[in-house]
This record gives structure tokens, sequence and C-alpha cells, in this order.
């Protein structure tokens, strides 16, 4: 069975979007929604995700594996994600794979473009909050797929380097912190895009070749800022409001 016949379920809560999708093995065909995300997928996600599982014809049991956005990301989402993937995936024996969001925000990216197989570089920014930025970079190719170019980084727009000429910019950030931007990363040209369950699935492939998908104990968030509240003389030394 090659990694497009797998049956799979996705979704990503990681932004104010929450999305879903299930993938049929047998013929390919993609069930999939799309809703209000944040603090309202904590309710949302297991009915959509049974509904989708239903239009499809599949059970939790039929699936071969459980794809979830691990973060960077809306810490409340993450936890949804989390803590329904590992659920889903316990009660019905199946592995999940945990996928960065940056990444699935590269791979939208790629996807919403004119040639998505040609090779491209991607510098993918989502909305951190608290004036930052969730940051990472990749390189796409048709023969190696994606490598990331370094790890994912939370930190002001205005301590961004310049990736070279032709980078796309992609995700949500750049629309928020236009005017923070360094000139060269806000002169790129952009995909404004947020992770998706498409995304993920579209990387499934050889994600699951790799060997990434693990037993379901392991579906755990991906944290890459530490601090998750600041103290008022903070946020007023930072120009942010109190």
């Amino acid at each position: 069975m090659t990694a497009e016949q797998h049956n799979l379920l996705a979704f990503d809560t990681s932004t104010d979007q929450m999305s879903v999708a299930v993938q049929r093995g047998a013929d390919g065909q993609r069930f999939a929604h799309t809703g209000a995300g944040g603090a309202q997928s904590s309710a949302t996600l297991i009915p959509t995700v049974q509904a989708l599982l239903a239009q499809a014809g599949l059970g939790l049991v039929d699936l071969h594996a459980i794809l979830f956005g691990r973060g960077p990301g809306s810490f409340t989402g993450l936890r949804t994600a989390c803590s329904v993937a590992q659920g889903l995936a316990w009660g019905a024996g199946v592995p999940v794979l945990p996928v960065d969001t940056l990444l699935a925000v590269a791979e939208a990216a790629r996807q919403s473009q004119p040639a998505p197989h040609a090779a491209r570089r991607v510098l993918a920014l989502l909305d951190a909050r608290m004036g930052e930025v969730y940051a990472a970079e990749y390189a796409f190719s048709p023969a190696a797929g994606w490598q990331a170019l370094g790890d994912a980084a939370v930190l002001p727009p205005e301590a961004l380097a310049a990736p070279p000429a032709g980078t796309l910019l992609a995700g949500n950030a750049a629309a928020v912190y236009d005017a923070r931007l360094p000139a060269a990363v806000g002169a790129l040209p952009r995909a404004d895009v947020l992770p998706t369950a498409a995304a993920l699935l579209d990387l499934a492939p050889a994600l699951l070749a790799a060997g990434h998908a693990v037993p379901a104990e392991q579906a755990l968030p991906l944290y890459i800022r530490d601090k998750v509240a600041q103290t008022t003389a903070e946020r007023s030394a930072a120009g942010l409001p109190r």
C-alpha cells in the first residue's frame, strides 16, 4: 500500500481557523470542513471529525493514521489538537502523525502557486501575538521534497533576516505586521495562507514514508515560546497596550 492509499484523518486548530479533512484511500477522495478555530474548536472538533468520517463511510478503526498540526500556534488550539488526536488514536489503536504548522503553511503556499512542483523557497510566518511572529524557512525541490533551513523561532518582525530574493512569504503574519517587516522581507512575493488539513494530507506521503508516525501517547505540542504572559511593565516597555 502506498501512502496515497491510506485512510487518513487530518486537522489543524493552531490558528483562528479550524481545518479538518478525511482522505479515503480507496479512491483518494477527500471530505473537508473549515470553521472557527481558537477556543471554539474544543467543542466543535470532535463532532466535525465524526461528521466527515460518516461522509467518507469510514470509522476511526479504518484509519491508518491521524495527522494534526502540532505547533507552533495558539496554545489553546494546540492543546485541543493534541488531546483529540491522542484520545481518538488511543481508542482506535492507530498511530498519530504530528506535523509542524509552519511546514503546513509552506505546503499550503506552494500549492497556491501556478507551478506547485517547481523548486521553491518559503519563509513561513504565523502571528504569535504579543507583537511577535513564529518563523521558519524551507526549501522545496521536486527530487527531495521539503527541507527545513533551520529551526522554527519566535521573534519580533523587525528581527527577521531577509532571505534570498524571490522567496515566497507565506502565512498570516505579514498582513498583521506589514509596517514592522524589514524592507527586504516586506518586498517578497506573498501567499496569505494558513495551515490547513489539506496541506497536512499533501505532506503525509513523505512523512509516512520517512517513518514519522508515532504511538498515540506521543501526540505532543511543539511550543517554541516558553513565556506566554508578560507583566504590565514588560508590555509597556515593548510599546504594547497594558
